[in-house]
């Protein structure tokens, strides 16, 4: 992932057991410092746009279709706002099962919880929308026949239950290939440091070494 060519560094007080002194520093890779898009930015459909990540696909799959690419997997994944990868982007489907089989057992098919279906009168108007979590025993009045009732209810699987998370995971932002460039340079702008007693340059700063002490 080019993300961590993006971040600047950090002389980090060494802990390497062949340090010659307290003094030692290595240089890593800053870690904590992250950029995210503002939430009221995602109303300007102008820059972002929505996007339906397919069967399968890994980020820098869907880098390589919006901007000609797999390196900008971390774009996709920053315009996101996913940041652990593992829990937040969507599973193949045989992935899935295999998560699913792992964390239910003999219980993959057992029913989790029991919702409506859609109930509608003869006149095609709603009456009882479908999703609504309720018991199993749920009844509302038939209504093409008021003197009898229905049961509009329908089990639904820890498969199914699992299933609908996966699939929410798939609608996600992208940024539109022409505002790219403009991004990079905004997010490599966030990540200059600014003067301070420790920076040694704007993509270098000193941690604080707690190896010293003052008297």
């Amino acid at each position: 992932m080019g993300y961590f060519r993006e971040l600047p560094n950090l002389l980090y007080p060494s802990f390497l057991p062949n340090k010659k002194s307290s003094l030692d520093y290595i240089r890593v890779k800053n870690v904590f410092r992250r950029v995210k898009v503002r939430d009221d930015l995602y109303a300007n459909f102008t820059v972002f746009q929505k996007y339906e990540i397919p069967e399968g696909a890994r980020p820098d799959n869907v880098s390589e279709e919006l901007f000609g690419t797999p390196n900008l997997d971390w774009v996709v994944l920053t315009v996101a706002g996913i940041i652990n990868v593992r829990n937040e982007w969507p599973l193949s489907n045989h992935e899935l099962y295999n998560y699913a089989n792992d964390k239910y057992g003999d219980s993959l098919n057992s029913t989790r919880f029991f919702e409506t279906t859609e109930v509608k009168n003869a006149d095609g108007k709603l009456i009882l929308p479908k999703g609504k979590v309720v018991d199993n025993n749920f009844t509302i009045p038939n209504p093409t026949n008021p003197s009898a009732t229905l049961n509009p209810v329908v089990g639904i699987s820890n498969f199914i239950y699992e299933t609908r998370l996966n699939e929410e995971k798939r609608n996600i932002n992208v940024l539109r290939e022409e505002y790219l460039s403009q991004f990079l340079d905004d997010m490599r702008n966030l990540m200059i440091y600014n003067k301070s007693s420790e920076s040694m340059g704007s993509r270098l700063i000193r941690a604080e070494n707690t190896n010293i002490t003052l008297p």
